[in-house]
């Protein structure tokens, strides 16, 4: 169980060439450098599982999970130059981008 202040951020990521796998190694190791934000307590790099249900989107190419002790560190991580730099290098990638956040009730 998490701490209730946990802030989760969870980005979605549609590449603009979704089966060119290069692109999406470019995403997924730009990800892997972006975990060095100082403010990031845990981070996990997905693609879509081999599930199937009504209630299962499956159409993103990456998903990008991470853990903020609270949303504070969250705030600090958007303007983080880490963050910045991976937005720059990265985002001629992707085509569409979605995010959810989460704080614990």
């Amino acid at each position: 169980m998490f701490e209730k202040n946990v802030f989760i951020h969870h980005v979605y990521f549609w590449l603009n060439n979704p089966e060119n796998q290069q692109d999406r190694n470019g995403l997924i190791e730009g990800l892997k450098k972006l975990s060095a934000a100082s403010t990031i307590q845990a981070f996990h790099i997905g693609v879509p599982a081999a599930t199937s249900r009504d209630v299962i989107d499956t159409s993103y190419s990456v998903s990008w999970l991470l853990l903020f002790k609270n949303k504070e560190d969250q705030d600090v991580y958007q303007t983080d130059p880490v963050h910045l730099n991976f937005v720059a290098t990265c985002k001629h990638l992707w085509s569409k981008v979605v995010v959810y956040d989460t704080v614990g009730v």
